[in-house]
């Protein structure tokens, strides 16, 4: 059995952590909120989190230090950073950094429900590196070698 899938809202602003935490607990999650990158970071260090909604800017730093903080402890969470320009620029620059993606704030809940369902996508993706030993048999009576 694997670790439950959490999501991390990492905002210093009030309205977008309660917005955010109202939009995922519509989607039956129980997000854990943030609100600097240190605490961030030590959530990352301790739970096994699928994704992280961050904003541009946080009291101690921006989504830059906070995707180098998830590196910095293993951690496989994706990033979303949440911008209120969410411009070409600002989306290039985070994606270069390594975030998952950039969406406009205040969020909108489909936007919030499109991230999930893409981050669970790419988690299934990953998890099965291997063929079950039933996949391989499959393979192996159609003609795939033994």
């Amino acid at each position: 059995m694997s670790a439950p899938w959490q999501i991390v809202i990492a905002s210093s602003d009030p309205d977008q952590l309660c917005r955010l935490t109202e939009i995922l607990k519509h989607q039956d999650v129980e997000p854990i909120c943030t609100s600097t990158v240190m605490e961030c970071r030590n959530v990352l260090f301790k739970e096994t989190v699928g994704l992280v909604f961050c904003d541009r800017n946080l009291a101690d730093g921006n989504y830059s230090d906070l995707i180098a903080a998830g590196r910095s402890v293993n951690s496989s969470a994706r990033f979303v950073v949440t911008s209120p320009q969410a411009d070409w620029e600002e989306f290039f620059d985070a994606m270069r950094l390594g975030a998952f993606d950039v969406i406009t704030a205040p969020c909108r809940p489909k936007d919030v429900e499109w991230m999930i369902i893409q981050a669970k996508r790419d988690d299934r993706k990953l998890a099965k590196p291997f063929l079950t030993s039933d996949e391989g048999s499959l393979v192996r009576s159609a003609g795939g070698s033994s």
